[in-house]
């Protein structure tokens, strides 16, 4: 299968690693002047973890195009949920029919988050990774299990496409029957967790603080209103977040989720993204909703994006 990845990104490369090991051709569309700021090879220092724990330590070499080339049996993006407007309008009309996998966090509602791409043309997903890339190094990992809505009436084929995919590079499946609530509800627990970020100073920072994922619990039920009144489901995201004790719930992620050497503790110390953007989301639409979300509110406007807002006004 010859498969395009939107973006030379840390989700991107891990997946195309992982598919080309399983025969797969695979190459990435970059924005002009990309290919050679990013060269041919890139530095891995990732752990696979579908089948056991593998650290891997390669000089890789990729492939990258800054056009978009015909003859791709499908497209994968994953890439900042507010470059997400930007990219669906360049892949209207540069995609043609080539399916399309969205790989990626998402706050608007499915199909105004694709449009103009058509429904029929694009699966949801959400990946099992993690990490982040700095001089020209990337640092993260992936885990055996990736995130899949189940098919709607018209995606069967695209669906089977993405799944014997997934599976010829050994990746298990989880099917979301409601992938619309699954997805506001993880927006909401990143929401969550960059609070925390923009309060400590960074991803790695919140590791060091006993009580952040105590805070993240409180933030997550915050947060609870605003998403029921959007129309989102409960799911074990959101009743883990909200219905454990804030102190039991920073014991549990501490001592066990984020346990010191375990891969989600690792994919979040090598996390060197900039946090603000989810809160910034779902502070807009509590005050469109008239949802106080005082504690959301005060990391908000420590953030670049509120003093841009505010020095527009002065």
């Amino acid at each position: 299968m010859r498969i395009l990845f939107f973006g030379r990104g840390v989700i991107s490369t891990q997946y195309a690693w992982a598919f080309e090991q399983a025969g797969h051709t695979v190459e990435f569309y970059v924005r002009k002047g990309r290919k050679e700021t990013f060269g041919s090879r890139i530095e891995l220092e990732m752990w696979d973890a579908r089948r056991g724990k593998k650290l891997i330590e390669e000089s890789w070499k990729v492939k990258l195009h800054e056009e978009m080339l015909p003859n791709y049996d499908l497209i994968i993006v994953s890439v900042n949920t507010e470059q997400l407007p930007e990219v669906v309008q360049f892949l209207s009309t540069a995609a043609g029919n080539t399916p399309i996998l969205l790989f990626n966090n998402i706050w608007k509602d499915l199909k105004s988050s694709i449009a103009p791409l058509s429904m029929n043309n694009v699966v949801f997903g959400f990946p099992g990774a993690g990490g982040g890339i700095e001089n020209n190094r990337l640092r993260g990992g992936f885990l055996k299990m990736v995130f899949l809505e189940k098919p709607r009436a018209g995606t069967e084929p695209i669906n089977q496409l993405v799944k014997e995919c997934f599976e010829s590079a050994h990746f298990k499946i989880s099917w979301i029957k409601d992938m619309q609530s699954w997805l506001w509800n993880h927006f909401a627990m990143n929401a969550a967790m960059e609070t925390e970020v923009l309060k400590r100073g960074s991803f790695p920072a919140i590791m060091n603080h006993s009580d952040s994922f105590a805070n993240v619990g409180k933030h997550m039920r915050e947060m609870a209103p605003v998403l029921k009144a959007r129309g989102a489901k409960s799911d074990m995201i959101l009743l883990l977040l909200t219905k454990i004790p804030p102190a039991l719930l920073g014991t549990l992620f501490h001592k066990f989720i984020f346990a010191k050497g375990s891969l989600a503790r690792l994919f979040m110390e090598y996390n060197n993204s900039k946090a603000g953007f989810a809160v910034a989301e779902v502070v807009r639409e509590a005050k469109k909703l008239g949802i106080p979300l005082p504690r959301l509110t005060m990391a908000f406007e420590k953030t670049e994006h509120y003093k841009a807002i505010e020095n527009s006004l002065s």
